[in-house]
Parts: structure tokens; sequence; C-alpha cells
């Protein structure tokens, strides 16, 4: 962990460098479909790329409280700009974190942190989305190694990847456990081909992909933890701690769908009067306000129970599912404050509106968030 004031020094490098350097490009990144190589770069130097990674691999060790706070201010500017260093520091990242065994570590961290390598959580399958347990990709014991077949969808940063996190059914789950086990796959290891970018309603910059593999051959080293049925474990761990970032993601993106609202809202005219002055539409403001001031508190406290292990299971499915409903009613009112500007292209509110309906749908759809928080709550009541 960081200490509170080195830790409050980063946070305002980042603050800063997100509201001047990245807002300022967002049509550019939204244009050009990318990140600027500029851009990536100073986020490298800044330690980006492994914020979230432990100190003795190169990262800034921060933990997941830190990591909050960290998303609330990623979320104000572009998604894409995020997404660009979120695998190595979230979903993929933390499978080495929290499963890898010290070899894999000191193989991947350091490139991971540094921004030398970008990690692909290689999870989603056209009949396994939100819950792995429809898995169809394969892995099959050769000799000291595996060999892996499937396909895989929608892999954010596929494109751009030199590692995949590739989970895999090695046997029908049974009483020994989900069947499902987790490897390390270079994105050059022959048999891996990446599919064409994917053409998505929003979150220009942000790029995914269909993966294949295809009798890819992999060391027994490559078997994260050694263990065949560390897979699923892994899975359900590293998405439910993504749950937190995605809630503080969301959380920046209406608090700035808000600030966007509030100065159109001032400087804005209708009947020779600023459109604020009315009282129907500063009811929207205050219904976007009280979701924000929710949203953060809900986030930070979540975050919290993690950290002290108190739990690990409801609260991130509750504060994703409303942190992320909450960002799609926000967005949608900054449009109508808006009113027929906010349907325009260019008009950041517009870009926003289509960037967050996605985070409804990625690291555990709304509709699994509710079976999880209400199955944990009954297996709270019949213990």
């Amino acid at each position: 962990m960081v200490a509170a004031d080195e830790f409050e020094e980063i946070l305002k490098q980042v603050r800063q460098f997100v509201r001047n350097r990245v807002v300022p490009r967002e049509q550019e990144i939204a244009d050009s479909d990318a990140i600027p190589d500029d851009l990536r770069r100073q986020a490298a130097d800044m330690g980006l790329f492994g914020y979230a990674i432990p100190a003795e691999y190169g990262g800034l060790g921060l933990d997941i409280t830190q990591d909050v706070r960290l998303g609330f201010e990623f979320g104000y500017t572009s998604l894409a700009f995020r997404s660009m260093f979120g695998t190595n520091n979230g979903i993929a990242g933390q499978v080495l974190v929290g499963f890898g065994t010290e070899e894999q570590k000191g193989r991947w961290l350091p490139s991971l942190a540094s921004g030398e390598v970008t990690a692909a959580f290689a999870l989603t399958e056209p009949e396994a989305g939100s819950d792995p347990s429809g898995l169809k990709t394969t892995a099959a014991p050769d000799g000291d190694g595996w060999v892996i077949d499937g396909g895989k969808r929608f892999i954010t940063n596929a494109p751009i990847a030199g590692l995949f996190v590739v989970f895999a059914r090695v046997r029908p789950a049974d009483a020994a456990g989900s069947g499902i086990a987790v490897f390390l796959v270079p994105a050059d290891a022959p048999g891996v081909a990446v599919g064409p970018k994917d053409s998505k309603m929003g979150q220009e910059g942000a790029w995914t992909s269909d993966v294949t593999f295809t009798e890819v051959r992999v060391g027994a080293d490559a078997l994260v933890s050694g263990e065949v049925d560390a897979g699923f474990r892994a899975a359900m761990t590293v998405l439910a701690r993504g749950r937190l970032h995605m809630s503080a993601m969301a959380v920046g993106l209406m608090e700035r769908a808000l600030d966007e609202s509030v100065a159109f809202a001032a400087h804005n005219r209708q009947g020779g009067r600023p459109v604020g002055d009315y009282q129907l539409v500063q009811a929207m403001l205050a219904e976007q306000k009280s979701l924000c001031m929710a949203g953060r508190a809900m986030a930070a406290e979540a975050a919290r129970l993690w950290l002290t292990g108190e739990d690990r299971r409801l609260a991130p499915s509750a504060t994703k599912l409303f942190c992320t409903e909450s960002a799609g009613r926000v967005a949608d009112l900054a449009v109508q404050v808006h009113g027929g500007s906010g349907y325009m292209r260019g008009v950041p509110v517009e870009r926003i509106y289509r960037d967050v309906r996605l985070l409804r749908l990625y690291e555990g759809t709304s509709e699994i968030q509710k079976l999880i928080v209400g199955r944990e709550l009954m297996r709270g009541a019949r213990a």
C-alpha cells in the first residue's frame, strides 16, 4: 500500500493529466479511433500501466481503495484512455498478481507494469459471457504441455496484446472442481489469430476483437498457479474486483456529464434566460448530483469492504449494478438538459451517452449482478 501523502500526490498528478491533457483531445481520440502515441508514452511514464501491480514487480502497488479513487479520475474523460492500460492493472494483470507462480509473476508483471506488454483477458466466448461455465475453448494435455483450441469474442486490447490470459476447459465440471484452467499465451505463439477490430456503438479508441486459438501449444509453465482448477476461481475473483473499478469509472463519467450539464445550463439561454433558471432543468441537475454523490460513496465503501476482506462478493456486484445503471440515467439526463444540442456528434454528452452503455454489459451484466446479490442475501439468511 502506498502511503496516504504519496498517493495524494499521485492522484493530483493523474487528475491534472486527465483534465489538462486528455480531455482536450477527446475528439481526436474519437475521430482517429486510437489513443495518440504521446499520451500513451506519458501514461507509461507516470506508471499508469502498473498502478495496481505490486512495487516489487515495477508497479505503484496501489490498493483497491486507491485504485477506486483513481478510477473516479479516469472516468472523467474518454473511457478508451483507461482501457489502454486497464487490463494490465485489472482483470488480466490481477490473475497473475493473485494466482500466478513466482516464476510467472517475474516473467510477465514487470513488462505489464512498464507498458512494454499489454495483456488481454480472454474469457468471453459466443456462448460464455458473464457466466464462464459455458466455455467451449479446450486445453488438452500434450506431453509436458498443453494444446489450446477455441475462439474468444469481444476481447479488449486484443489487437495490441502481447499476452493473452486464456481461460479453457480441461474437463467437464465434476466433484473435483470446475474443470476450467487459465493459461498465459504469448500473442506471437503459433496458432493464435486476432480478428479485425470490432466496430462498436461507442468507446472509440478502445479496441476489441475476436481471437482464435488453433492447436496452440504452450508449456507446463503456462498454466497459471500450476493448478488445473484455478481458472474459475481466478475469473470470479478478478471480475469481482474489477467491478469496483468499473463502478468508479461510472462515477467519474457521471460527474463529467453533470459538469457538462451545469455548464450548459448556466451559459445557454432560452426565452432570454439561462436554461438553468428553469425549475424543471434544475430538477434534472439535482437528480444527476444525487446519483453522483451516492455512487461515489457506495464505491468507496465497497472498496473498503474489499480491502478488509469483509465483503468481496455482494458489495462489488451491488455497487456495479447501482453505479452503472445510475450512469446511464445521468447520461440520459445530460442529453435532455442540452436539448437538441445533446444529440449532435462532437458534443461531449452525446459521446458519453454512447460510451456509458457498455458499462452495464461487460465484467458481468446488470442482470448477473442482480442474481449474485440475490443469491448472497439468501445464502446469508440460510446461514
